[in-house]
């Protein structure tokens, strides 16, 4: 075989399996072939019109059920894949614990709707009536401390305690970020990469970046390739919009049940961070300041400060994490 044609060959190849490898990587917006650690059962919703599935996990105790259950509320940019080191330890001491994909996010429907944490909150407790669950611990993560807060401020009766893992909305981003309405941020999403999440990430979420976290790039920047992707960026810049026009923040001296507060003391996250100026930017996000903030204005508030971490205490330093969970609860 001549030379030439049998490097065309070897390109033409080579083009093909790069493709192929692309696809791999590809993933529904719904993340139909990212695997969770325990099964996924659905719960079913309707508003506006539509009939929506809600995706959830419910494990079970491996050791002696406690009678307790903890529900984990993730964080806007991930789903329930990332809560598997804390559910394994709560439900080996004995918790049930339920791990909802919001609606909007992970495995549950991406509907175009008004997205609200009232309605959120409404859903996750429809959710835990129909699992006969009348009373649970809620831990919320980044955004998942939000509509973990707006839970507790609907339904404290059914709280027994409120866990907040680096929350946003630690202060009024209305008040410092130019404001720009869903077209616009929708226009943002669609521009998302492999590389923007990635830099993201290491720049707000950990102090340290390890291989390991490259699991959360994938998946994140990985529906980017689907033929759904502009529904999805529609919907990420609808709960942008929720998060910018609904602040908590002034609510949380009215919190009636028992909470602490997990900071990660190198978080540096801000929603709508890249519409400021990096001068701007060292003003804000500053958690180490924010967790001492927030604290103080929840009545009987815990504070757990962890050193050298950022956005995700529960991935960055596990065991201590773990230890500050498990004795909180």
């Amino acid at each position: 075989m001549p030379k030439k044609i049998y490097l065309f060959i070897l390109i033409i190849f080579a083009s093909y399996t790069g493709v192929s490898a692309q696809k791999t990587d590809t993933l529904s917006i719904t993340l139909e072939n990212v695997k969770y650690a325990y099964p996924v059962k659905y719960f079913g919703v309707q508003t506006e019109g539509q009939d929506l599935r809600m995706a959830y996990m419910d494990i079970v105790p491996q050791q002696r059920a406690n009678g307790r259950t903890v529900v984990l509320f993730h964080g806007k940019n991930f789903g329930g894949y990332y809560w598997t080191n804390v559910i394994k330890a709560l439900t080996d001491r004995g918790f049930r614990v339920i791990v909802p994909d919001q609606i909007g996010f992970g495995k549950s429907s991406k509907p175009f709707i008004h997205y609200s944490f009232h309605q959120m909150a409404r859903w996750n407790k429809m959710l835990l009536d129909s699992l006969g669950i009348q009373k649970a611990s809620i831990l919320g993560h980044s955004m998942g401390g939000m509509l973990a807060t707006r839970y507790a401020l609907l339904y404290p009766q059914n709280v027994e305690k409120l866990l907040l893992e680096n929350p946003i909305g630690l202060e009024d981003y209305r008040e410092f970020i130019p404001y720009v309405n869903t077209e616009e941020q929708y226009k943002t999403e669609l521009k998302a990469t492999a590389e923007s999440v990635r830099k993201y990430y290491q720049t707000s979420y950990f102090t340290l970046w390890k291989p390991e976290y490259e699991e959360l790039v994938r998946i994140a920047a990985g529906v980017g390739y689907s033929t759904d992707f502009p529904r999805w960026a529609k919907v990420a810049a609808m709960t942008f919009t929720m998060i910018y026009e609904q602040p908590v923040v002034y609510e949380f001296p009215y919190l009636k049940v028992p909470t602490v507060l997990f900071i990660g003391k190198e978080d540096k996250t801000i929603v709508g961070k890249g519409l400021l100026s990096p001068e701007q930017q060292v003003l804000h996000g500053q958690y180490k300041v924010l967790g001492k903030q927030t604290a103080a204005k929840i009545p009987g508030a815990k504070l757990i400060e962890f050193e050298a971490c950022g956005h995700i205490p529960h991935l960055e330093v596990p065991t201590e994490f773990l230890i500050a969970l498990l004795g909180s609860l």
